[in-house]
């Protein structure tokens, strides 16, 4: 662990999340949604490795996504654009936006099917709720709101939080402050009330601090480079390898 000591998690009021990889198993979804819709289609797409194509359609999730984050393109284009992209390698072209949004509605609901939360979450949100200080929950995310909160919803965690802040309706995006400082506001409390827990260093844990948030790192795999462990430290930011660790850290 780098970064604050658990007495300095005393003061805390709000425990705020990411979704996506931090609560919600995305990447794992994503993986077997993909591969599923890629079989039911047959012929050459379902032929190919399902580790390579599994990947390649992440790489293509981050890069697209990322450009609908930044403004460039809006929520339904950034979705055409990845599908667009992954059949163009098997030298399919979708050439109008129906054909795109069919093609990605067969993976959407191959990835719905694989919706689960990380086997930590629920234990660690349990702890935190159950403690003889119970902290209030709730969740940023950087996503449409429709989107985010049919997952909770689809994971059993919609009682769970209080409030759920998406970009896609707020207009701005992690790590921009505004979106931290725009949660405490909707709880009413101070920044430094209030703990933002997340698997992206820079996006998350860092823009939580910045913005005057106790920022808590999640690093599930044990990947911190030196660099990343001493930016942490310089921070104060907390790196964890799992959610089970967070109610000790915020213990009165």
């Amino acid at each position: 662990m780098a970064g604050v000591s658990a007495a300095e998690g005393r003061g805390i009021r709000v425990a705020l999340f990411d979704l996506d990889d931090t609560l919600f198993a995305h990447r794992l979804a994503v993986q077997r949604g993909i591969t599923a819709h890629r079989h039911s289609l047959g012929g050459d797409i379902a032929a190919v490795d399902d580790e390579v194509e599994s990947a390649r359609w992440h790489e293509l999730e981050e890069f697209h996504y990322h450009r609908y984050l930044s403004g460039e393109l809006d929520y339904l284009g950034q979705r055409r654009a990845r599908t667009r992209a992954f059949v163009a390698g098997y030298g399919q072209n979708l050439a109008t936006d129906a054909e795109a949004d069919v093609w990605f509605a067969g993976y959407s609901a191959a990835y719905r099917k694989s919706w689960t939360l990380h086997d930590d979450a629920l234990p660690c949100l349990d702890a935190l709720t159950a403690s003889p200080r119970p902290l209030r929950i709730g969740v940023i995310t950087n996503g449409d709101l429709t989107t985010q909160t049919a997952k909770l919803r689809g994971i059993g965690l919609a009682e769970r939080i209080e409030h759920l802040v998406a970009s896609g309706e707020l207009g701005t995006a992690k790590p921009d402050a505004a979106i931290f400082t725009h949660a405490c506001e909707v709880f009413d409390v101070e920044p430094g009330e209030a703990v933002y827990v997340g698997d992206r260093l820079a996006t998350d844990a860092l823009g939580a601090s910045a913005a005057g948030l106790r920022g808590i790192w999640l690093d599930r795999q044990g990947e911190a480079t030196d660099e990343q462990l001493a930016t942490c430290r310089t921070a104060r930011v907390c790196v964890i390898r799992t959610l089970a660790e967070v109610p000790a850290l915020l213990a009165p």
